[in-house]
């Protein structure tokens, strides 16, 4: 017995590393991947239906010049949104909140952003998903389809 005491000690800590190990890079595994962020963030949105010109005008919203500092205070960005709501009551309704209520959701969003976190399309891609969901929360009626950046400038102050 003596003789196989440390044999036994021996199987029983590699045993239990491997089962550390294996739940290591299982918690690894279940991560979501940074690249599908927005995708993930959109789950509950509906793609935008096929309309005309016309139709598009009729149910989308502006919001023009937006000014603040991102979470790096030597950041200022400058940015011009397109909102495109599901129906013309929707837009109604926006845009009587667009300023008061729409607005400071941007700019505290911005505000919790890194200037590295805005840089490229994925960049804007996942603030644009990102905006939807929080606005999404805030309408009195109706939803938000769709947020396109119309204008974009980062200047280090």
């Amino acid at each position: 017995m003596k003789k196989m005491l440390p044999w036994l000690i021996t199987i029983l800590l590699a045993i239990t590393l491997i089962v550390i190990a294996a739940g290591f890079l299982m918690n690894l595994m279940n991560k979501p991947d940074s690249g599908n962020a927005a995708k993930a963030n959109v789950e509950t949105v509906a793609e935008p239906q096929m309309m005309s010109a016309d139709e598009i005008v009729k149910v989308t919203s502006t919001i023009d010049d937006v000014k603040t500092n991102l979470s790096d205070p030597n950041y200022v960005v400058v940015m011009n949104f397109a909102f495109q709501l599901d129906k013309e009551t929707s837009k109604a309704a926006f845009d009587k909140i667009k300023d008061y209520k729409i607005k400071p959701i941007i700019i505290k969003t911005l505000a919790d952003t890194k200037p590295e976190d805005l840089t490229g399309a994925q960049g804007k891609d996942n603030l644009s998903s990102k905006l939807l969901n929080l606005i999404n929360k805030s309408l009195p009626e109706g939803k938000l389809i769709q947020i396109d950046i119309t204008n974009f400038i980062m200047q280090a102050i």
